[in-house]
């Protein structure tokens, strides 16, 4: 069936798809009056309804003087709002540029500049900051959600500005293909400066395709509580797009009120990244545990307890691995029963290679750096934005270098072993940073962990494991050591423990090594050695 508005896309079914405004028209089409969206108030909207919200949102996006192939910044928490932005600024087949609502000061101005955009909208509440960073080619701004200050130097626009006339006009001068760009989503700069990944249509669709989740039909609904500007909430929602099935957005994760929130919007799966599955399951057990609507989830990364979890819940639980870059080349299939396994490689069109530090492929069971790379083009990432370097570097000899660190057994499991940068190597052993952390958030105090490396007064590495407790926890370093150590191995126990009131996060929510590592022992670290606690190796009886 073709498209409304393009007479020649039977020609080209690609564009069908995976472009965002031919899957949305086809939907519009064939099932106008399925649901979509439930938004954050509880309202349902049809695929009708939102082709013709986005149409109209286009059309006020046209009359502001946005064309095809302009970059446009959004700077929204998620809403109602913030899906019809991205969705209309695609529909014209210009390009989405989401920025996180934390950005402030540098990192503001960084990805302003990086942007390219003439064009924001933004929520009234943030525009404060606008003036007090250098805006470069930033000329407009939507304010929405209530009256934005007047800053020196920007149009200012109200929300009803985003109320066009959706005619014709608002077709795109030439069809959107696969291949164009559709968002430049920030990277998390946990070392530097973020990096714009550009995404075409194909890479965007390619990693929320059905090869990359079997699980999920036209009738699901997906619990969307990560952000719109993280790829997390992006891939999952074109997730769902493609599929013509619907999403319910929501303010964000709650451990108090996520099982009230799947209930409420009868959402059917969610995503469950970091800390999200440990926290559901340190919850008291209730009779209402299995008295919802959810029946799978997407686990990153899966806890020790995922069976626990899967039989708990009632829920199917999958997981797998990916980055704003990639393409979901890692899956798993149903609460799988390899101990901490990512998956294994999605489909024959993925190649997948676990090398040292000069691209050599390792043995099985051995631990080096994940590169990738696909078969079908335009299905990963085009390139770091105005960064040819850094392109050229994350795709030397022809793949592309993760950074993190993995390995692989006989039977194609592949294992997440640590980002290469936060390896720890002390005293002849290489220890993964994320395997401590791992076993100090199972104490139940423990809210966030975090294990770096720092100096040796002799040679290597010593462990600093910095923690955040759930509120109102009290808990002494030696006692989490002694908890830790019985379930690690003795070069694995961290030397220090530093308790602090939160760990340092970038505005994606991802804690900055970086800063604890430059902080280094600081006077509040316990030190195990000072305190005279041993730990010691098993001596094993040989007679």
């Amino acid at each position: 069936m073709t498209a409304r508005g393009d007479a020649t896309l039977h020609k080209i079914p690609e564009r069908i798809e995976c472009v965002l405004k031919y899957m949305l028209d086809r939907h519009a089409t064939e099932h106008p009056h399925a649901t979509a969206v439930v938004t954050e108030d509880g309202c349902a909207v049809s695929y009708g309804e939102l082709l013709q919200d986005v149409r109209s949102t286009a059309a006020g996006l046209k009359q502001l003087g946005v064309q095809q192939g302009q970059h446009v910044l959004v700077w929204l928490p998620n809403s109602y709002a913030a899906l019809k932005a991205w969705f209309a600024i695609n529909y014209l087949g210009a390009v989405y540029v989401p920025m996180n609502v934390a950005y402030r000061g540098g990192i503001l101005e960084h990805a302003i500049a990086l942007s390219d955009a003439s064009l924001a909208i933004v929520h009234f509440e943030l525009m404060d900051r606008l003036p007090l960073v250098n805006r470069s080619r930033l000329l407009k701004v939507v304010a929405m959600f209530g009256d934005g200050p007047d800053v020196p130097g920007l149009q200012i626009y109200g929300a009803s500005a985003l109320e066009g006339q959706a005619t014709g006009e608002i077709e795109p001068t030439c069809p959107i293909e696969p291949w164009d760009a559709q968002s430049i989503i920030y990277t998390s700069g946990t070392t530097g400066p973020s990096k714009g990944v550009v995404s075409s249509y194909a890479h965007l669709f390619t990693m929320s395709g059905p090869q990359s989740f079997t699980y999920l039909t036209a009738e699901d609904r997906w619990l969307l509580a990560l952000p719109l500007f993280h790829v997390g909430g992006t891939c999952f929602v074109y997730a769902m797009l493609s599929r013509g099935a619907s999403i319910a957005i929501v303010p964000g994760f709650n451990t108090h009120q996520f099982w009230d929130y799947v209930r409420s919007t009868k959402a059917t799966s969610t995503l469950l990244l970091g800390v999200m599955a440990p926290f559901l399951l340190k919850a008291p057990e209730s009779d209402k545990d299995r008295d919802h609507t959810l029946r799978t989830c997407c686990m990153l990364p899966l806890v020790p307890e995922t069976l626990a979890f899967s039989s708990r819940f009632g829920v199917d639980v999958f997981t797998c691995f990916n980055m704003t870059e990639t393409n979901m080349p890692i899956v798993s299939t149903a609460n799988p029963t390899v101990p901490a396994t990512c998956g294994q490689r999605r489909s024959e069109e993925i190649e997948l290679l676990v090398v040292d530090d000069h691209d050599r492929e390792v043995p099985p069971g051995a631990v080096g750096e994940l590169l990738v790379r696909s078969t079908k083009p335009w299905t990963m990432m085009t390139e770091y934005y105005k960064n040819p370097e850094a392109t050229a570097r994350a795709w030397r000899n022809g793949w592309f270098h993760t950074g993190d660190n993995f390995k692989r057994d006989d039977n194609g499991n592949y294992f997440f072993v640590d980002r290469k940068k936060d390896a720890i190597r002390r005293r002849g052993e290489n220890v993964s940073s994320f395997e401590v952390e791992n076993e100090a958030l199972r104490h139940p105090s423990v809210r966030e962990a975090a294990a770096v490396a720092v100096p040796s007064e002799t040679s290597e590495d010593e462990i600093l494991l910095v923690v955040s407790l759930k509120d109102s926890a009290a808990l002494d370093p030696l006692e989490l050591l002694r908890f830790m150590e019985p379930r690690m191995a003795h070069f694995m126990v961290p030397r220090y423990i530093r308790i602090v009131p939160n760990l340092p996060k970038t505005p994606t929510n991802k804690v900055q090594k970086n800063l604890l590592r430059d902080d280094g022992i600081t006077r509040d670290c316990w030190d195990r050695e000072h305190a005279n606690v041993s730990v010691r190796a098993q001596r094993l009886k040989v007679k």
